[in-house]
């Protein structure tokens, strides 16, 4: 988040309007606030069973904010198709694996488990699918002979970092055009 936030300045088609965490404790929230960005915490908790109360709030949040992409990272909470409809064209996200491989969790063990000679993220339009719309930018990373999956994670996480925001950049200027990273 802060680095798609610091990504955001001169020439960038985007502007960062609100950073929104189901977690109230996150955080990225207190970071948002010391780069001067307006926060929100919508706790899940409170509505229990209730997808459907908890994502409205989320989107009445988010339109208060005139928010026009909404950019997921580290929002660990399936959005249902009601809420991913509505924003539909305009809302990505970072997920840690060369999609369509490892939709989900543990994406770095799994890869290991594999044996895959390359790993690494993807940003994709998100959808009412898990890690399935399409795809906007992928970065790759070797995948080393003694590689644990938190040593396979930090490298990813900084190609993450370099992907999301050139990624963004492109999609806010209206450019859909895939953004391909290469790490050796």
């Amino acid at each position: 988040m802060v680095t798609l936030a610091k990504s955001m300045t001169g020439d960038h088609a985007g502007r960062p309007v609100l950073v929104l965490s189901n977690n109230p404790n996150a955080g990225g929230l207190q970071k948002a606030q010391d780069l001067g960005i307006a926060t929100k915490a919508i706790d899940h908790k409170p509505f229990g069973k209730d997808r459907a109360a908890f994502e409205n709030a989320v989107h009445v949040a988010l339109v208060e904010a005139q928010a026009d992409i909404v950019c997921l990272a580290g929002f660990m909470r399936v959005l249902g198709a009601e809420f991913t409809t509505k924003w539909d064209g305009r809302m990505l996200n970072v997920h840690p694996s060369l999609l369509p491989k490892y939709k989900g969790l543990h994406t770095h063990a799994r890869a290991l488990e594999a044996g895959d000679t390359e790993h690494g993220c993807t940003v994709h339009e998100v959808t009412a699918k898990l890690d399935d719309g399409p795809i906007l930018g992928q970065a790759t990373v070797p995948v080393l002979d003694d590689d644990t999956a938190d040593d396979l994670a930090a490298r990813v996480l900084v190609q993450e970092h370099a992907l999301y925001p050139a990624v963004l950049r492109r999609y806010a200027s209206g450019d859909r055009t895939p953004v391909i990273l290469t790490s050796v």
